[in-house]
């Protein structure tokens, strides 16, 4: 069937209010995007940011009465008008899947190939066939790419690799891929975790990846530890992060701005004996990815 998309620039309407205002009326998703260009990278811990200029937009079935919802929008929010909004009837499609059309298969280093579905590569590839479903980590992010490379570089054969923050189990996968004798993947995203383990399934390396929800449930010590996270968390969580890994093991840190290198480096200090970090940009942004070695206990 066709579908009804209502857009809405939020102006100072409160987000919350609109979006209930759209769930009774039978939204089958509603969604908060930036209607500028100016991205929130960092939250305060417990803080859930918007854009200074939001734009909210829900999905309806072709027969629901979207006058019906204008009119409950200006009477609930008591306002005498809508800010711009717009309505479009959309062709029925796998939505869901409309994330492919600009995901073509992608190298790092000098094996490794990310595949969206069932895409192929070159035949003496190391392949990930990923489908991000609503998680985080394709390898078109300049973080998850630089994390990719550098697994490609590692000798994981035989090796114990923990992906902490795993999105959408893309490094966790690649590493079992690349040789690893077991890797786990943690995220306390619950679309993450799912995510995770069907692009697991899917690329048959299930019985390999363990997936956890918690990090107070991971256990042991792990030769080389990921994590693809935000600055703010890295720092906060650098102990308990390095006191994953076994004594020698290889650390690898990305989702670090390149202005934010140093505070990294002072934190992960005390552990970790960190090579230079590489750094990838992309737009106006440069990001780093830092490594290094766990200190001999």
């Amino acid at each position: 069937m066709d579908w009804q998309q209502f857009v809405m620039d939020l102006k100072s309407l409160n987000a919350e209010h609109v979006e209930e205002i759209f769930a009774r009326h039978g939204a089958f998703s509603v969604t908060l995007t930036d209607a500028a260009d100016n991205p929130v990278l960092e939250p305060a811990a417990g803080e859930t940011p918007l854009w200074s200029d939001t734009r909210i937009t829900a999905l309806f079935s072709a027969d629901a009465d979207l006058v019906a919802v204008t009119d409950d929008l200006v009477a609930t929010l008591g306002v005498r008008r809508l800010p711009p909004h717009r309505i479009k009837i959309l062709a029925d499609r796998a939505w869901e899947r409309e994330w492919l059309k600009d995901f073509a298969p992608m190298r790092f280093g000098n094996r490794l190939w990310i595949c969206p579905g069932d895409t192929t590569a070159p035949d003496d590839s190391v392949v990930v066939h990923l489908d991000p479903g609503l998680a985080f980590g394709t390898g078109t992010h300049p973080t998850t790419a630089l994390c990719l490379d550098w697994l490609d570089g590692r000798d994981l054969d035989g090796r114990t690799v923990l992906d902490y923050g795993c999105g959408s189990g893309v490094l966790a996968i690649a590493a079992t891929k690349l040789g690893c004798r077991s890797a786990t993947a943690m995220d306390i995203d619950p679309q993450a975790v799912t995510a995770t383990l069907a692009n697991a399934a899917h690329n048959g390396v299930a019985n390999s990846i363990q997936v956890l929800a918690d990090d107070a449930t991971i256990t042991g010590h792990y030769d080389i530890v990921v994590a693809n996270i935000l600055a703010g968390p890295l720092i906060e969580l650098a102990e308990s992060i390095s006191m994953r890994l076994s004594s020698g093991g290889e650390l690898a840190l990305s989702g670090i701005l390149s202005d934010q290198v140093n505070k990294i480096q002072a934190a992960y200090g005390p552990w970790i004996e960190l090579d230079a970090p590489v750094y990838r940009s992309q737009g106006d942004q440069t990001w780093a990815l830092l490594s290094g070695n766990r200190r001999d206990s």
